[in-house]
């Protein structure tokens, strides 16, 4: 497989996701304040971190500009 095709995020990861997004759309899913998530961006966001606490492939994060 060459360089370009090269699998950006593992299997674990995207279960992890499919998992959020799908507690999301059941309303169970919660951020870090308690609140409920309505957002599906913010869902796949709390997935992908669940997965990189988890230890799962995934680019670490992009760090602010600022």
């Amino acid at each position: 497989m060459s360089a370009s095709k090269k699998k950006r995020y593992g299997e674990a990861a995207s279960k992890e996701v499919e998992s959020a997004v799908h507690r999301q759309k059941k309303g169970t899913l919660r951020s870090g304040s308690g609140a409920k998530v309505t957002s599906r961006k913010q869902a796949i966001a709390i997935g992908l971190s669940e997965a990189r606490e988890k230890g799962a492939k995934v680019p670490s994060k992009k760090s602010s500009s600022s």
